[in-house]
This record gives C-alpha cells, sequence and structure tokens, in this order.
C-alpha cells in the first residue's frame, strides 16, 4: 500500500484522516505522514491495511494500468 492507494481507499470509504486514525488504532499525523509519502514501520502500514480490508477494501497491484483499491463486492444484497 502506498500513499495514493490510502487516500483512495479513504475516499472510497468516505472516512476522513481521523476515522482512518480512530480504527487503525494510530494518530492522524501518522496518516497524513504516510499520505505525504513519508517512510513508516512496516508493522504500521500492515496495520492500516488490516484495517481498511477489514472495511472491503481490496488493493489492486501494478499490473501495467497502475496501482489502485476497489471495494469488494458485496455477497448479500442492502
Amino acid at each position: 500500500m502506498n500513499a495514493i492507494q490510502c487516500k483512495m481507499a479513504r475516499v472510497a470509504l468516505g472516512w476522513g484522516t481521523r476515522d482512518l486514525a480512530e480504527n487503525a488504532n494510530i494518530s492522524p499525523d501518522t496518516v497524513a505522514r504516510l499520505e505525504r509519502g513519508e517512510q513508516l514501520k512496516d508493522s504500521t502500514i500492515a496495520a492500516i491495511r488490516a484495517v481498511f480490508e477489514a472495511a472491503g477494501v481490496e488493493f489492486i497491484p501494478e499490473n501495467g494500468g497502475g496501482v489502485g483499491v476497489r471495494l469488494a463486492k458485496r455477497t448479500k444484497p442492502l
């Protein structure tokens, strides 16, 4: 997960930086640092990614079209 994917995932979920920080048990400043492209501990990145994945975000790797995110398909209708 990179800075762009973090921002994209937050927007897809309708989360602000404080929402992500609260859900990942990190500070809002840590979210801002990630989104500025600063280096974070691998364990912090893993925690953020786990929170996004638990919320239904799928990370798309570089495959010639660029990295990205998408929301997982719902198994049940709304």
